[in-house]
């Protein structure tokens, strides 16, 4: 039996009860996105929103409309991170009782941010799913009221209230392009902007590591996924809901996925570009633009799901960006045992005008010749044709070398 699907004015009435409670958040210009594209493309910054994603929309909408017997109950959810504070702070606002079970591995500052909102928090499984079964089992035991972080017709129009504020500040848009975890908010939003202008054109983005819609499209029916990774945890679930497919399969457009370099790259963009914070799973969209895995109609809506990121994973994804864009190069060089040698080659690597950042000098690998010496470089460029250039200078220089890239 095919669900039924969420409405415009569902959607309309989500958007009275958040309206005056969380931000209507700012459509920004995208330059890059711009040049690149042949026209304009904006950023809708769901990273700025309260709680720091869109996820607080649908969790604060579902948990409004609970009777009051069910909110005595509290609430139970799980999630590797922004729906958990979404739910923390939704249930705050309407007095009720928060437990988020999260997993093992979620990132620090999203249990910090959501015990903070005053959720209590559980640990539970590797994956959000294993999480999601243990929330279910504890609502099944204590009663508590479970929020679905994407699979219920509440979430997904409190998730399509972005829609509407996208076509409000963007009147012409002309493809509106988002990550896609389990899909509450790609089917709010198509919702939403197909029956206001069914011309435009929405696009869904999963991590190629995470990406259930895909094999789900083609069998018909959700399928679930056994092996996923991606630094994108906001969007790494195993199985479209029930609910989501049938709205995803029926209003969305496509379904595109990008790798964790294209997610790097985009992430690199926004905050050296636009100063803006995003955590990966947020610049998914953005990371399809910039990889051209898609046709899209200008104007163009990507929207930034989400902020909350671990600083330590930011300094790793930046690096990874870096290294994706061509700006960070690590070289292994093997040359003569003399004195001077590695003041020459610190020299040639100089006039080549590229930064280095570390040097390891190895003389005692057993892999060496006698009188060979190993310098290991991580050097900063200016992108990939000068990484290139650096590369081969060094090597008509008669230097061995092996990059990262070999």
């Amino acid at each position: 039996m095919i669900p039924s699907l969420v409405s415009l004015a569902d959607i309309e009435a989500a958007r009275e009860l958040v309206e005056g409670v969380f931000r209507v958040t700012p459509l920004e210009p995208c330059r890059p996105l711009t040049a690149k594209l042949g026209g304009p493309a904006w950023l809708k910054c769901e990273n700025l929103q309260r709680a720091g994603s869109y996820k607080v929309r649908g969790a604060y909408v579902r948990i409004s409309r609970l009777s009051d017997e069910e909110k005595a109950r509290g609430v139970v959810a799980a999630s590797a991170g922004n729906h958990a504070q979404g739910v923390a702070l939704a249930a705050g606002l309407n007095n009720t009782k928060a437990t988020v079970f999260m997993p093992i591995g979620a990132p620090l500052p999203k249990v910090a941010a959501t015990k903070g909102y005053g959720a209590d928090i559980e640990l539970a499984g590797s994956t959000v799913d294993e999480a999601l079964v243990a929330a279910q089992k504890f609502a099944e035991e204590t009663g508590a009221v479970f929020i679905h972080p994407f699979d219920h017709p509440d979430v997904i129009a409190g998730q399509g209230t972005v829609a509407l504020e996208i076509l409000e500040q963007c009147p012409d848009v002309g493809t509106i392009i988002a990550g896609v975890g389990g899909g509450g908010l790609i089917s709010g939003i198509a919702v939403a902007a197909k029956a206001i202008r069914p011309d435009i054109q929405v696009i869904g983005v999963q991590a190629a590591g995470a990406a259930a819609f895909p094999p789900s499209l083609r069998a018909g029916a959700p399928v679930r996924i056994s092996n996923f990774s991606t630094i994108a945890d906001g969007i790494m679930v195993g199985r479209p809901g029930d609910l989501t497919f049938a709205h995803v399969s029926k209003l969305v457009d496509e379904i595109v996925t990008v790798t964790d370099e294209e997610i790097s790259r985009a992430l690199l963009m926004l905050l050296e570009r636009g100063k803006l914070v995003v955590e990966p799973a947020g610049s998914a969209g953005v990371a399809a633009l910039l990889a051209g895995v898609t046709k899209v109609k200008t104007p163009v809506v990507a929207v930034l799901s989400g902020g909350n990121i671990d600083p330590m994973l930011l300094m790793r994804v930046i690096g990874h960006g870096l290294s994706a864009a061509g700006r960070y190069l690590k070289i292994t060089v093997r040359c003569a045992d003399r004195p001077g040698q590695l003041a020459a080659l610190l020299a040639l690597i100089g006039e080549q005008r590229a930064n280095v950042d570390d040097v390891i000098h190895q003389r005692n690998d057993p892999r060496l010749r006698l009188g060979e010496v190993e310098v290991v470089l991580s050097v900063e460029t200016r992108g990939a044709e000068h990484s290139d250039r650096l590369i081969n200078t060094l090597r008509a220089a008669g230097y061995a070398v092996i990059t990262d890239r070999d």
